[in-house]
Parts: structure tokens; sequence; C-alpha cells
């Protein structure tokens, strides 16, 4: 596993997933309410809403956040209308960066993003620069302690899983957004348990920078995470088996 997607799941190992509870449960919110605003309440009509509940029910989320979420969304409750925004960008080293957003705001949200990018020494890009490098997957991430990659790969791709591989320490699944909730419920139902679960953009290939650029440009990813507004961010970073952030 390489990358982004690789941080992601040493983060949620490392126990961070619960030190921003509050924050994850926001940005999830968010992503229900206006799965449900497009797409409707109904979630056996509506792919966006099932995948969003998905992401909820792997962090807990209460059952009353959700439904709240939903009405909000088809307009049962009052609540307000979010925008969905992406920007294109680059990092230090011309890293690539998409980022997803959901606002009230957007001149906010841009100015928020403009600012963390210039601190951090990177840029915002045109409308097109570095969307080509990306494709919409679905990622399901298993202990590679707990498991055997074979058993995996062999209820993964029965499923329609395209993709399993092994590498620091978890297996993980690739598949297309349309059979992600396929694949996941397949091996749920096979009894492997997932780290993680999500459907994002991933790179086609990965740049790769020396440690103290890598930490620089991981800094920059985790401040513009850490933005209300900002839902997720992808890069072509590959994020070497051993990396670690310092202190």
């Amino acid at each position: 596993m390489s990358g982004h997607s690789k941080w992601h799941t040493i983060k949620h190992k490392k126990g961070a997933i619960d030190a921003k509870r509050g924050k994850i449960f926001t940005k999830i919110i968010k992503e229900i309410t206006v799965a449900a605003r497009l797409g409707g309440g109904d979630v056996d009509a509506n792919p966006r809403l099932r995948t969003a509940m998905l992401k909820a029910k792997s962090v807990n989320m209460p059952k009353d956040n959700i439904d709240r979420a939903i009405k909000k969304g088809t307009g049962d409750l009052e609540g307000v209308s979010y925008v969905e925004l992406v920007y294109e960008a680059y990092a230090p080293g011309g890293v690539a960066l998409m980022i997803e957003a959901m606002t009230d705001n957007k001149n906010r949200t841009a100015a928020d993003v403009r600012s963390i990018l210039t601190k951090g020494g990177g840029s915002l890009g045109e409308a097109g620069c570095v969307a080509y490098m990306f494709n919409r997957k679905g990622t399901i991430s298993f202990d590679a302690e707990q498991y055997k990659e074979e058993e995996i790969f062999i209820a993964a791709l029965d499923a329609g899983a395209e993709d399993v591989v092994t590498k620091s320490g978890s297996i993980e699944v690739t598949t297309t957004p349309e059979d992600f909730e396929t694949v996941l419920n397949a091996l749920n139902a096979a009894g492997f348990e997932e780290e993680m679960s999500d459907v994002g953009l991933i790179p086609d290939t990965y740049v790769s920078l020396d440690d103290e650029k890598t930490e620089k440009v991981m800094r920059l990813i985790e401040r513009l995470e850490d933005n209300d507004d900002v839902q997720a961010v992808a890069s072509n970073l590959d994020v070497p088996d051993d990396f670690e952030l310092s202190e």
C-alpha cells in the first residue's frame, strides 16, 4: 500500500481517529446530508448515502446522528445547505493534491485553503492541472497480522475487487466505487473485519521525496484535513513504509 492511503491506515492504527472523533463526525454528517439532499433519504435507492453510512458505521457514529443528518438533507429538519468544491493544488516537491470540500461559504473556504497552502509551501493550481492523475476507487484495509492475504484475495476477487496487495502490515483491497459496497459486505460476511474502508481519489503514479520534504508535505496535508470544510485530501506522495512524523 503506497502514498496517502497508507498514511491514513497508519494514523488509524495509532488511534488518531479517536482523538479527532468529533471533527470526523462533523465531516461525515455533512456527507450524509448532501447525499440525502441529492439522492433522497431512501438508503436502498441511494448508493452515495449507503457509502456515507458505511463510513459512519466504521467510526461508531450514533444512529440518532445519522438519522438527523438524513432528515436535514431531505428537508424534514432545518439544516445548512452545503456546496461541494474540489481544489487542485501543488505541495512542496511538486506533489499533486486534490482537496475535496463541503461548505456553506465558498469565499471563506477558498481563502482558508489558499492560506494553508501558502503557509505550507504549496499553491493552488488551475482546474484540470492534476485531476487527470487521480481516479476514484474504493479501498478496504485489513490487518495482515490477523488475516492471510490469500484468504482475503480469494474472497475479494470473487466479490468483484480489482486488486489485493499487502504492504506495511496491511492487506489492501481496491475496488471500483460501484463495487465497493458489494465487496465490503462480502468480506464482512466471510468473517473479515476491516481496519479502514473508504471511497476516495487514488493516484495512478506516486512521487518520492526525501524525508525532509515528505515531512513538509504530510504536515501540509494534516493542516488541510484539520480544516472543518475540507472533507478529504488525496496526494500522489509515496510515503516510505518506515516513515514517521517527528514530534
